[in-house]
């Protein structure tokens, strides 16, 4: 059985559904799950897990991911980027510096509050918000606090028109709306804007340069090169690293009680470089949630 992660390089048009479902079909592998949605249009970086290394999805989606991508000031949207309809015209001054963009920009690195866009999968009522934006439907959205890491702007600011332009760079935790992040920096500057581009760089580990397509995947899996799967080591997302002795690997293995100088909730256990458990702190003991042995 195939078991490992793949760094796949998803392209527009595809949902992250979609390239697991052709994964599956593939590989021959019913055992495949995707460490992290991506938004149709928005290509780049989309970890999958095969095999054993599905056990690992949950913390794979907790890791924090890289984008880069282009913010337009000047009008707003109705999905908060390029595809939706214009919802609001502000025109943009030449008057406007890249000093106080990037004033604007260092206002969100930290934790912070969204509010997800209405054409979102999130869920309200048991029903996901872009249904209620399909049928033109209002609905209160919840908010939720996100972590931005690193937040900047990569390239100068281009007036085009009445609107302007620049390119960025984000580095931010789970559930992280990066759409909203831009409709929220525009707002902060007192203009209409959106997400004109967007590209996920990283996530799991793995950068945007390292990822193949599911054409160039298939072609290895035909030819029996499967070097496209990396060690399950990967998906271990952002939880603390601990190395187990011998004794410790074999207490763990049985199911049992382990002490340890740690103080994080749950905890990624090794023994020579491979991953022995996930272990979860009960007290002043970790007990194994997963064994990969």
């Amino acid at each position: 059985m195939l078991s490992g992660i793949i760094n796949v390089k998803k392209e527009a048009g595809m949902t992250s559904h979609d390239v697991v479902f052709q994964l599956r079909k593939i590989l021959r592998e019913k055992k495949i799950g995707h460490g992290g949605t991506l938004d149709p249009d928005v290509t780049g970086v989309l970890p999958i897990a095969v095999g054993r290394a599905t056990r690992l999805v949950e913390y794979m989606q907790e890791e924090g991911k890289i984008y880069e991508g282009e913010i337009t000031l000047g009008y707003a949207t109705t999905t908060e980027d390029a595809t939706g309809d214009l919802v609001e015209r502000t025109p943009i001054p030449r008057t406007v510096t890249e000093k106080e963009v990037d004033e604007a920009i260092e206002g969100f690195i930290g934790t912070i509050t969204q509010r997800p866009p209405m054409y979102s999968a999130v869920k309200v009522k048991g029903r996901k918000l872009y249904e209620y934006a399909r049928a033109g439907e209002t609905v209160e959205r919840p908010q939720r606090q996100v972590v931005i890491y690193q937040f900047e702007r990569t390239s100068p600011l281009l007036f085009e028109g009445e609107c302007a332009r620049f390119s960025f760079r984000v580095r931010c935790g789970k559930g992280t709306y990066v759409r909203t992040l831009s409709v929220d920096l525009g707002a902060r500057l007192g203009f209409a804007s959106h997400m004109s581009k967007l590209v996920r760089t990283g996530a799991a580990g793995m950068l945007l340069k390292d990822a193949l397509t599911i054409e160039e995947i298939a072609a290895l899996f035909e030819a029996g090169d499967r070097s496209f799967l990396q060690p399950i080591e990967y998906g271990i997302g952002d939880l603390k690293k601990v190395t187990l002795n011998k004794e410790q690997v074999v207490e763990v293995v049985h199911g049992r009680f382990v002490i340890l100088e740690e103080t994080s909730d749950l905890l990624a256990a090794f023994e020579e470089g491979h991953l022995i458990a996930i272990l979860e702190k009960r007290e002043k003991y970790y007990k194994p949630r997963k064994v990969f042995i």
